[in-house]
């Protein structure tokens, strides 16, 4: 397939974003993941096509939509948006006068994606910064991205990666000197803890690990800290022990926030909330996480 008959879905394009990597970074987020975390704080996420979003408060009842929709996917009752008839066609967002209903995911070829983020280049070029990848998982998109990532090193921007490492290692290998960094997100070492709470097998992860650890990827490991999901003693003393032998020394710390949770009714997400009562982030759970994987002989950066 030609680089121009090659097209991508992405639902959000973040500019000057200086959490992604180093220095000022575009991140372009990709749709479609295989896990279903449920402190998932992108839920826009994990489906890979185009869908809808309502947003109930900003709805004022005024009935514009309905008569716009083609499918009759739109109703008063219940949850707005009947899943299973749109098509995700968008008609209905200009109909509505205050915004209520927005399409998520674009599909987007090379070019333009590539002409949206040249635009900050000079950020780059003063803060050692460049574009970063996300999602979801972005390799769920694997040849738009690295075609993508190929022509961003073509004009000298440095590209990173963030993913969860569900993916086939072989068909990963080729790919890694596309990207200055790789972000890789390790949640739960357990298989059968990995398969209760997050929804799938993490024996890819775990063996995509190894390989870039093997290989001396330029991989820098993150571990989300959620309160009783993977900040359980015997999670951390896990991942310490995993990345120990890998020679891997560090490992950066995420902290648990539940900016993820007001969008799954947005999207009729069957997802529930997560049962932690304070939902704001408690820093002593980030001491005695890090306290626990200090323990485990590994420096925590956070």
């Amino acid at each position: 397939m030609r680089r121009e008959q090659i097209k991508g879905l992405v639902f959000d394009v973040q500019r000057f974003s200086v959490h992604d990597g180093p220095g000022i970074r575009t991140t372009v987020f990709f749709k479609g993941c295989p896990l279903r975390c449920p402190w998932c704080q992108n839920p826009e996420s994990l489906r890979p096509n185009p869908e809808m979003a309502f947003y109930a408060d900003r709805c004022h009842g005024s009935g514009c939509c309905f008569q716009t929709c083609p499918c009759g996917a739109l109703q008063r009752d219940g949850e707005r948006i009947i899943r299973k008839l749109c098509d995700a066609c968008g008609l209905c967002v200009p109909a509505c006068p205050f915004g209520a209903l927005q399409k998520v995911g674009r599909t987007v070829s090379i070019e333009e994606l590539l002409h949206e983020v040249l635009s900050d280049r000079p950020f780059y070029n003063a803060s050692g910064g460049g574009v970063t990848i996300s999602g979801g998982e972005p390799m769920f998109q694997k040849d738009f991205v690295a075609a993508f990532a190929r022509q961003c090193r073509d004009e000298g921007i440095g590209v990173v990666l963030q993913t969860c490492g569900a993916f086939q290692w072989e068909q990963f290998k080729p790919l890694v000197p596309l990207f200055d960094l790789i972000q890789f997100d390790l949640k739960v070492i357990d298989p059968g803890q990995h398969r209760a709470i997050i929804g799938a097998e993490n024996e890819a992860i775990l063996s995509s690990a190894r390989q870039l650890m093997e290989a001396a990827a330029p991989v820098e490991f993150r571990m989300p800290i959620v309160p009783g999901y993977t900040d359980t003693d015997a999670n951390l003393r896990d991942i310490a022990a995993f990345l120990k032998e890998g020679r891997v020394k560090t490992v950066h710390l995420l902290p648990y926030h539940a900016m993820g949770e007001a969008k799954l009714p947005r999207l009729g997400f069957p997802i529930p909330p997560l049962p932690i009562h304070n939902k704001g982030w408690d820093p002593g759970l980030l001491s005695r996480a890090s306290i626990s994987l200090r323990a485990g002989g590994l420096e925590v950066i956070s």
